[in-house]
This record gives C-alpha cells, sequence and structure tokens, in this order.
C-alpha cells in the first residue's frame, strides 16, 4: 500500500529556542517527540551563538518582506504565493551576487 504523497516527513535532532518558550510542557512534549530541546531557561543567561542563528533567519523574513506582495498573503491560492516567494528569493539572490561582483 502506498504512503501519503510528497516528501517523507523527518524529525529534527533538535530545537532551538528563546526564553520565551520555556516552560515544563514544551519541553515534556518534545521529549515526548525524542528532539532535544535548546531553550534558555528563565533568568539564566542566553545559549551562546542562539542569537547569530536567529539573526540569520529574522533577515531572511525582513528581506522578503521587502517584496511588499510577500508581506500579507494575498492570493488565495498557495501555489501562487509559493512561486512569489521563489521569485523574490531568486531576486534577492541575484541582486546579492550582482552587488558582489563589482
Amino acid at each position: 500500500m502506498a504512503g501519503r504523497p510528497g516528501r517523507p516527513h523527518r524529525r529534527p535532532d533538535a530545537l532551538l529556542g528563546d526564553k520565551g518558550y520555556d516552560s515544563k510542557p514544551n519541553r515534556r512534549e518534545l521529549r515526548k517527540r525524542r528532539i532535544l530541546p535548546v531553550i534558555s531557561r528563565k533568568g539564566a543567561p542566553d545559549i551562546k551563538d542562539l542569537g547569530e542563528l536567529r539573526y540569520v533567519v529574522e533577515e531572511t523574513f525582513a528581506l522578503l518582506h521587502q517584496f511588499r506582495r510577500l508581506a500579507v498573503q494575498w492570493e488565495r491560492r498557495t501555489e501562487f504565493h509559493d512561486a512569489f516567494v521563489a521569485l523574490a528569493c531568486s531576486l534577492i539572490c541575484w541582486r546579492r551576487l550582482k552587488k558582489a561582483r563589482s
């Protein structure tokens, strides 16, 4: 019998989170799913290098939100939105490569 269409789901080995996600229920659910929670405890110093990883994600969202159409999803069909995201990523990469050459 065939499974569900699409790529099989992959479970991450660990989940990085800031202090906003520090709670016993969150940690319990992650451990139940065999995912290592790497979450700063409230009142404890921050995890080293976690800010650098967060910066990459936040910078990516900021770059994508330069395209007004992506800041709010206007399309009714997700295929169109996905196509615009792919186009925006291509434009961002092209601009960065062009800038690096000059």
